[in-house]
């Protein structure tokens, strides 16, 4: 067999890798809630009200990593596995790294060291994952937190954007990895009022509206395999509906739980 007889065509039907993140309460965990016989690794306390099966809450990176090898090695029905959150399994990484240099700081770790030491542990993760999706078939939901930072666009002057609540290097690295990058936040509109002597006044206006934006925009980070639309509801089952080709539900159809 020669490698031009290994040569594939099509599309690898494979499960999603999804990175959420959003603004704090938008729904997130929810979303993951909604996802296809969810079970979820929980680093942080944000899915008590929500009826979903969950590991123990985890206090050392260890207990992350013994759930991942639970998922892979032993008989369950699971089709989901969701990581709730990054950002505060982020810090289990730190503690390791900490732990294993004899530090208190990842910080004291001279020269930014600390940080890409814990890519490490960041790809231990990922690669716990990748084998649930390639071997067990298990689809994959990981969830953080939204910041704003400034970017420096080296075409334009530097404006501020959200972005997943991780170091740099670690965001990088997760964004690279993922199929889709969803950006979850409210829908706002503005109203510019005049107020006399030239002045103007211009205000925020929100329905409550939960979306996902799935395309990368100056405001925000995303990405997505799909060619998804820019813009569409905060709704696991029509993001799943896109995912298999078929019409996503309309917003008639009873809405979705909101949450964390």
């Amino acid at each position: 067999m020669t490698a031009l007889n290994t040569i594939q065509r099509g599309r690898a039907q494979l499960p999603r890798r999804v990175l959420l993140y959003g603004v704090h309460g938008v729904g997130k965990s929810t979303f993951g809630a909604m996802a296809e016989k969810p079970i979820f690794i929980q680093t942080e306390e944000g899915v008590n009200d929500l009826e979903v099966d969950r590991f123990p809450l985890a206090v050392k990176y260890g207990d992350v990593l013994d759930a991942l090898s639970a998922l892979y090695s032993e008989d369950h029905d699971y089709q989901t596995v969701v990581i709730d959150s990054l950002d505060w399994l982020e810090r289990l990484i730190w503690a390791e790294v900490c732990a294993k240099r004899g530090v208190e700081s990842i910080e004291d770790i001279g020269y930014a060291k600390g940080y890409v030491f814990a890519l490490t542990q960041w790809r231990e993760v990922l690669s716990g994952l990748d084998a649930l999706r390639s071997q067990r078939g298990m689809q994959v939901i990981v969830i953080a937190h939204a910041q704003i930072e400034k970017f420096a666009n080296p075409e334009t002057d530097s404006y501020d954007r959200y972005v997943p609540r991780l170091q740099k290097q670690a965001s990088a690295l997760l964004q690279e990895w993922a199929d889709e990058v969803l950006f979850a936040t409210y829908q706002v509109h503005t109203k510019t009022t005049s107020e006399g002597f030239d002045r103007k006044r211009t205000q925020g206006i929100g329905t409550g509206e939960r979306i996902l934006r799935t395309t990368e925009r100056p405001a925000h980070v995303a990405k997505n395999r799909l060619n998804l639309p820019d813009e569409f509801p905060l709704d696991y089952r029509i993001y799943a509906a896109f995912v298999r080709g078929d019409t996503p539900p309309t917003n008639d159809q009873e809405p979705a739980e909101q949450g964390a």
